[in-house]
């Protein structure tokens, strides 16, 4: 085989083995069912979650993940004590983008009382869109 063929042959299996590993979630909005409470590293054993959450996955070396940061903080202060609002580095914590099926990053996912995934975001998610959604849930501040 010469090596453009080996070149092309590897980056297909590379290409391949990515897509199998992050499949099952798509760009856009969406709602699934994931289940915030079977966290073990984020509530306690046991206990299901009480207050509505917001898990943003991303990276700290994201571009737009970097712009979502100040947001989350304010959204952290404003909701504190009437909704949860977690930032998870998927580069750190390989895991969770595993669990949560994250394709693309940043991915905001909204969970209800009850711990259930209610809503889901790819991309850049401008504040005023985020207390949207927490009104949704019956969030207001």
């Amino acid at each position: 085989m010469t090596s453009i063929k080996k070149t092309l042959f590897a980056g297909v299996i590379i290409t391949g083995l990515i897509s199998l590993i992050f499949s099952g979630s798509s760009a856009g909005d969406k709602k699934t069912t994931t289940n915030a409470s079977d966290d073990s590293s984020k509530a306690a054993p046991g206990k299901r979650a009480t207050l509505p959450k917001l898990i943003d996955l991303g990276s700290k070396s994201c571009i737009p993940c970097k712009k979502m940061a100040p947001i989350l903080e304010e959204m952290k202060t404003e909701y504190k004590g009437k909704a949860e609002v977690i930032f998870i580095d998927t580069k750190e914590d390989r895991d969770s983008a595993l669990k949560y099926k994250i394709t693309l990053i940043p991915t905001q996912i909204f969970f209800d009382t009850s711990g259930i995934e209610v809503y889901r975001h790819i991309g850049f998610f401008p504040a005023d869109s985020i207390k949207a959604h927490f009104k949704a849930l019956g969030i207001e501040l």
